[in-house]
């Protein structure tokens, strides 16, 4: 399947990259930490039946960041600016991990946009009684090696982790979120794997619980990175998730 990359141009230098594949349903999807190659294969499978548009986080994959742009309201609100560039309606916002933490702000800004909302395995809110832990401290999940980089992987991969220390300087989580979450009316489906020791699956239960109109599912023999431990059986969750809202319009 053919893919479309824009770059967005914002203000004081901010750039965004998009790809886009797929038709019908407009789907956008929020990478995490583990960066947009992460979510790659998930999106492409998703666009054979679904509108899907990818944005690279500024300073992820080789992406430049301004060094004004350093907090997770930040691209929040040039999110929502490319949901109305690209006319985005009855969306349905899909976020990975830290990209959870971005959509649920996302939607709290984009209501009127808003078809549905996706978090898995996300940060973002306060849970008495759960600690989140940063991805470099926990388990390993990734497809290369350090030793297998070479020099210009590698260092996108610190630029990376530089940015994501930037965005979450004071923890993975904004202590307003969780109240503001009740504005959050659209359908909300929460998916977590069962054995993920970054973000708990009670501390999912627990985000679930602070929306109107969600449900909570939990994807056994899979870790933070379900798409990757799970990936058929997360793609079935989510496309059944899809078309449920779409029948209900």
């Amino acid at each position: 399947m053919n893919t479309i990359t824009h770059k967005e141009t914002f203000v004081d230098g901010l750039t965004v990259r998009v790809d886009e594949q797929g038709s019908d349903r407009p789907i956008l999807i929020l990478h995490g930490a583990a960066g947009p190659q992460s979510v790659a294969g998930f999106a492409a499978a998703l666009a054979e039946h679904t509108h899907v548009f990818v944005p690279t986080l500024p300073g992820f994959a080789g992406e430049p960041r301004p060094e004004w742009f350093t907090c997770v309201d930040d691209i929040a609100l040039t999110y929502l600016e490319l949901l109305e560039r690209f006319d985005l309606r009855d969306v349905i916002v899909i976020g990975f991990s830290f990209g959870g933490w971005i959509a649920s702000e996302l939607a709290v800004r984009a209501l009127e946009r808003l078809g549905g909302l996706i978090l898995v395995d996300a940060a973002g809110i306060q849970v008495e009684g759960y600690q989140i832990t940063p991805p470099a401290q926990g388990p390993a999940r990734a497809n290369q090696q350090p030793a297998q980089l070479n020099p210009e992987q590698a260092a996108a991969r610190a630029a990376s982790r530089q940015a994501l220390a930037v965005y979450a300087k004071d923890g993975f989580y904004d202590l307003k979120l969780r109240r503001r979450l009740a504005r959050v009316h659209v359908p909300a489906l929460l998916v977590w794997g069962e054995d993920d020791t970054i973000v708990s699956p009670g501390y999912g239960r627990a985000y679930a619980a602070s929306f109107p109109n969600a449900r909570f599912a939990l994807i056994p023999q899979a870790g933070h990175l379900p798409q990757m431990d799970q990936p058929e059986r997360l793609l079935s969750i989510v496309s059944e998730f899809v078309d449920s809202v779409a029948a209900s319009h």
